[in-house]
């Protein structure tokens, strides 16, 4: 099949599944679509949830596995949209729908990526493609959660929208729960430790707060106040004020050393959800990468998290589409993004497993 074909096919797909309503843990209709795919190029694949993988023709237990990975949920389409979001229609070379950009372009041109090596002989590594679900809810059921059950990875690409430059590096997350203690009152009467009145201070600290170490590709920790609860009626001063901090962490640190660096400064009670989202990268020179550069592609530094974080080898994110259109309203991909994703897609891992 030429590369032509296989992008038509790729395109058909993708207006497929933009059709189908595929929320995370809810992608049982879009995972049907894609095992379609698989059985049109009569590849065996394996299905666990509604995570869908496959391994090359000639894998061979001896060589190291390259991973080509990318995810079919998406997060609900936001009240903005002007246009359906589960309607596929092309409008100046635009191709619309939820998930188009986010990250249904970048599934399907890995997908005819694999496709493409699929029967070849003699690569250099094992390529093993995996369609994942939950990536937008970081779910139990995701990539995270599929690992166990593949073969060991050596290294990955993560399809996500980068114009198809290189992101050799990505922030890791932490989430803060953060609590100001005040007195409850009522509101007529003084009270000179007003919980609400104490969070100023507070949001001060958050807002001036600097971190020592910068990284060359990644830069500054990015710490961000991003919600806030507090009271319940007016006349009636709360006894604590609720807030959420998002802090996108770069290389330079681990995230529970970030987690133990802010308990310990912090002037309130701050707990983390959780802290498995670390930062992820590759060398720059490695050979991958190497085979980017080669074809004219920059290298950069992601502030955006992905299911790299699952992973613990190194790891390129590299797709069609631009991160910014991803969780915007009336969301799309350019048609030549996708044809051009194909292409070099194919073209760096002709200079990297043959």
């Amino acid at each position: 099949m030429t590369r032509k074909q296989l992008t038509d096919r790729a395109l058909r797909l993708l207006k497929q599944l933009i059709s189908i309503e595929s929320f995370s843990s809810n992608e049982d209709k879009t995972a049907d679509a894609i095992q379609e795919w698989f059985k049109t190029f009569d590849i065996p694949f394996e299905r666990i949830h509604n995570n869908v993988f496959a391994k090359n023709k000639f894998w061979d237990d001896s060589k190291p596995t390259l991973l080509l990975n990318s995810h079919h949920d998406t997060v609900k389409p936001n009240k903005a949209y002007t246009k359906d979001p589960f309607h596929p229609h092309i409008e100046d070379g635009k191709l619309f729908g939820l998930g188009s950009n986010d990250a249904g372009g970048c599934l399907v041109s890995l997908l005819a990526t694999f496709s493409y090596f699929y029967a070849c002989e003699e690569l250099n590594y094992n390529i093993l493609m995996v369609a994942s679900m939950e990536e937008e809810s970081a779910g139990e059921n995701s990539l995270r959660g599929l690992l166990p059950s593949l073969p060991e990875i050596d290294v990955a690409i993560v399809g996500e929208p980068t114009l198809m430059d290189l992101a050799i590096a990505e922030k890791g997350l932490i989430v803060f729960d953060a609590t100001i203690k005040g007195t409850p009152s009522h509101a007529a009467h003084p009270n000179d430790n007003n919980s609400i009145y104490n969070t100023i201070e507070v949001l001060e600290w958050f807002k001036n707060y600097k971190f020592d170490k910068s990284s060359e590709v990644l830069g500054d920790v990015k710490m961000t106040v991003t919600q806030i609860n507090a009271g319940s009626q007016h006349n009636v001063v709360p006894a604590q004020v609720e807030l959420v901090v998002d802090v996108r962490v770069n290389d330079a640190y681990t995230n529970s050393e970030i987690a133990t660096l802010l308990k310990s400064e912090a002037p309130c009670k701050l707990q983390e959800r959780g802290l498995k989202l670390n930062s992820s990268k590759i060398d720059k020179n490695h050979p991958l990468v190497q085979s980017g550069i080669a074809l004219g592609r920059k290298t950069y530094g992601s502030p955006t998290l992905s299911d790299q974080a699952a992973l613990s080898c190194q790891s390129l994110k590299l797709g069609p589409g631009d991160s910014t259109r991803s969780h915007s309203a009336d969301e799309f991909i350019y048609v030549h993004e996708i044809e051009e994703g194909i292409d070099l897609y194919i073209k760096i891992l002709e200079g990297f497993i043959k």
